[in-house]
């Protein structure tokens, strides 16, 4: 129940930080694993939702750590069941945009993808990564700037 109703979820945010769709089935996978075998330690005063998030979030980045680089976007990788998130990524200005999200550091694309492609409060990007919200906002406000700068630089504009 619970991997049918955040799998999809999970997997979109994994792929939009690792941007490898193995990759970003090992972080889900694990974080489902990790989630199971820590279950006694969640805390209820906090959302599920946000704990788990937590998890595949520092899974993600493990999986970067371990590559220690980043690979280009692989533009024939086909995700079946789109969502809109999905198909707005197959536009040219959400091909840009992916390419350009690439670039930036993880920490700061970590907070692009929680705010921007999953829709989370600064309260629960906060939890997911274990910062301060004015930290999460101060982070999330270089990484608007540096993929402004990044798009502008390849000559693309809204």
């Amino acid at each position: 129940m619970i991997v049918d109703k955040y799998g999809k979820k999970l997997f979109n945010a994994a792929y939009r930080v690792v941007n490898d769709h193995e990759d970003a089935m090992d972080a889900t996978q694990s974080a489902f694993v990790k989630a199971y075998e820590k279950l006694d330690t969640f805390d209820s005063s906090y959302r599920f939702f946000s704990w788990i998030y937590r998890i595949l979030v520092n899974e993600s980045l493990n999986i970067l750590n371990h590559r220690n680089h980043f690979n280009p976007l692989d533009s024939d990788i086909i995700v079946t069941e789109k969502n809109p998130e999905e198909a707005y990524t197959d536009t040219e200005l959400g091909s840009h945009l992916q390419s350009a999200l690439m670039e930036l550091k993880p920490d700061y694309r970590v907070a692009i993808v929680l705010r921007h492609y999953q829709g989370l409060t600064y309260k629960e990007m906060g939890e997911i990564v274990g910062i301060a919200e004015k930290t999460v906002k101060s982070r999330l406000f270089s990484a608007r700037r540096q993929l402004k700068d990044i798009l502008a630089r390849r000559g693309v504009h809204r």
